[in-house]
């Protein structure tokens, strides 16, 4: 009886029911798994704040520089060094974040305003509005993005504003795929037929069952965007088609540091590494923006 008496026991603790979760435990799950998509927003937020008020993060004079002090490596007095005028690299990196962005900003408000109402016509205006848009982005997309800025910026009077409009004409065509493929994708779905077939308005079914699921997708693609014209910026200006010296900027910052490179690698190294990492922070702010709005 002993034995079977154990055994039940043992049965009986065997299958004994999962423990539930201790009050509160699901609020930090949600906290983590928040912090673990969202954690990106601290270099944004570091980022914005070089571009807003760049004098909280250096007091180093952008333009004037200490003669005595140039080509100083790395060091805790000078974090990105010197450059061959003695102007410190870090502080001339922080004010040239504020170039930078609005230039990108620009063309990315350039690319997405144009290309999102390109991409809304072709996919509810009808089959003629679809040919025209589509075969405007098929113009588009058959020149390289680089290329279309570099002939626009070319043509035009060299400067951020040639800049950003070269760089945003290019990134039209991603916009207006997306956004066409999307309205196409959420026009198939019962409620919007039934919108539709219930005497709903052209602008009032946009504007309330179509625009909402797609809004997600172009800010993610913004986010990706404004990465990848921060880049062609950077190369741009590195082409000498930026801003003119001594005007801080990133890409004419390692145009500058590469005529030293081989006495003083920080000049390109270190402002490269701040563009790549800018690069890949809008690339996971986009993932992260895409998993938050996904329908």
């Amino acid at each position: 009886m002993s034995l079977l008496a154990d055994n039940a026991n043992t049965t009986v603790e065997s299958v004994k029911a999962p423990e539930q979760p201790k009050a509160g435990s699901s609020g930090v799950v949600a906290v983590r798994r928040w912090l673990a998509r969202w954690w990106v927003l601290i270099p944004l937020a570091i980022m914005i704040a070089w571009a807003v008020v760049p004098a909280l993060f250096s007091g180093y004079d952008p333009i004037t520089g200490v003669p005595a002090d140039k080509l100083t490596g790395p060091s805790a007095e000078h974090l990105f060094g010197t450059d061959h005028l003695g102007r410190d690299v870090f502080s001339r990196v922080v004010y040239g974040t504020r170039q930078t962005l609005l230039t990108a900003g620009l063309a990315c408000l350039i690319g997405s305003i144009i290309g999102s109402v390109l991409g809304l016509l072709a996919g509810t205006a009808g089959r003629f509005a679809d040919s025209v848009a589509m075969r405007l982005v098929d113009v588009i997309l058959a020149v390289p993005a680089f290329l279309i800025a570099l002939i626009l910026v070319t043509a035009t009077e060299p400067g951020p504003l040639s800049l950003g409009i070269g760089v945003g004409i290019a990134s039209i065509a991603a916009f207006a795929r997306l956004v066409r493929t999307e309205v196409l994708r959420v026009r198939s779905r019962d409620f919007v037929q039934a919108a539709l077939m219930s005497g709903g308005k052209y602008f009032t079914v946009l504007r309330r069952h179509i625009i909402p699921h797609v809004i997600g997708p172009v800010l993610s693609l913004l986010a990706v965007d404004l990465g990848a014209a921060i880049l062609a910026i950077s190369g741009l200006g590195f082409l000498g088609f930026g801003s003119p010296p001594p005007t801080p900027e990133w890409g004419l910052l390692i145009s500058e540091g590469r005529q030293y490179l081989s006495v003083a690698w920080w000049l390109t190294t270190l402002p490269g590494l701040v563009i790549v990492a800018a690069v890949m922070l809008m690339a996971t702010l986009g993932r992260a923006i895409n998993k938050t709005f996904r329908f």
